[in-house]
């Protein structure tokens, strides 16, 4: 006799979606409202394959978290460029040619989705977050687009809080 689907499962059941525009990034140094965009943390699993006669078994590798891409808009005041410069001379000063210690430009980065009335229902924890590249974008006369900042960045993993 073929199994019977519960009501639960065949109906629609209401809920509410989390949407793409909802969300509150914090990165110390670089003020929230100019945050535009940000990539939710993803990981990959390594894979390890133990060959036996003519077969494969396969078992996890590494885990590793994927880059996290940031758009920001780079206002004349606060400066988005300026922040982010503030940030990089951390990892690397051009002047002196000097490098920094992860101690002093790994960040730990914090994402809120939001909810429709503003409550956070959902956080990230980006942790050893650095910057791998910035991307300060085009001037051009025959644009009226604001201007933005592209930025990769690395990190050590993820945690989600709720």
């Amino acid at each position: 006799m073929p199994e019977i689907l519960s009501p639960s499962e065949i109906f629609f059941t209401a809920f509410e979606p989390k949407v793409q525009m909802r969300f509150i990034m914090y990165v110390e140094g670089i003020p929230s409202f100019i945050i535009k965009a940000s990539d939710r943390p993803s990981l990959e699993q390594g894979e390890i394959i133990l060959d036996h006669i003519n077969i494969e078994r396969k078992v996890k590798g590494k885990s590793r978290w994927q880059d996290i891409s940031i758009t920001l808009y780079d206002p004349i005041v606060p400066s988005g460029a300026q922040a982010v410069m503030e940030w990089v001379r951390l990892h690397h000063e051009s002047v002196t040619g000097r490098d920094g210690y992860s101690d002093f430009y790994k960040k730990d980065l914090t994402l809120n989705a939001l909810g429709p009335v503003g409550d956070k229902v959902e956080e990230w924890s980006i942790k050893g977050a650095y910057i791998k590249s910035a991307t300060f974008n085009n001037m051009d006369w025959s644009s009226e687009d604001a201007v933005n900042i592209e930025l990769t960045i690395g990190y050590d993993y993820a945690i989600l809080q709720y």
